[in-house]
């Protein structure tokens, strides 16, 4: 699954479907041919789900379900969100990440072509909006440190402890 712009959605064609999930009320956005979005949301929702959905929504609530009862390691959903083409090549590589394992902001960096995008690199992590999907929480601190997640830490460690696996650097 490659992260892209082409194609990319307008709002006004866009959809919002909402899950219920172990780390809290989920909203996804979408069109018929892409998942926009993938958030937490924390409170009250604040926009209306959309009626009939497209069956692209319901397939990804039906993934997202595979995934919380471990029965999905992998997502088949075509994503778009826009982003310059540093910011796709991040978000290509973060696709790359097995389940269960995670990298070093600095590894990512590496693999990204260029140890000193670091920073850039983290500040494209936080960029994503596709979570979960598109896994930024397999991203941690040198020395295993758990560092930022626009869910909040606590869901980062719950996404990494369903997850349980090894760590690639």
């Amino acid at each position: 699954m490659q992260p892209s712009t082409a194609g990319a959605p307008s709002i006004m064609d866009e959809h919002l479907v909402y899950m219920d999930s172990p780390v809290g009320l989920l909203a996804i956005r979408g069109t018929a041919e892409y998942i926009s979005a993938v958030s937490f949301i924390d409170g009250e929702k604040k926009d209306v789900a959309t009626n009939n959905p497209p069956a692209l929504l319901l397939n990804s609530v039906q993934q997202l379900q595979e995934y919380f009862r471990k029965e999905r390691e992998v997502f088949d959903l075509p994503v778009s969100q826009p982003g310059t083409d540093f910011q796709q090549t991040v978000w290509h590589y973060l696709t790359t990440i097995p389940y269960g394992h995670t990298i070093t902001y600095l590894a990512l960096a590496k693999r990204v072509g260029n140890v000193k995008s670091i920073r850039a690199v983290g500040t494209t992590n936080g960029k994503n909006q596709l979570a979960i999907v598109v896994p930024c929480h397999r991203v941690i601190g040198s020395g295993g440190v758990l560092t930022g997640y626009a869910g909040g830490l606590w869901r980062k460690q719950w996404l990494l402890d369903h997850e349980r696996g090894g760590m690639l650097f």
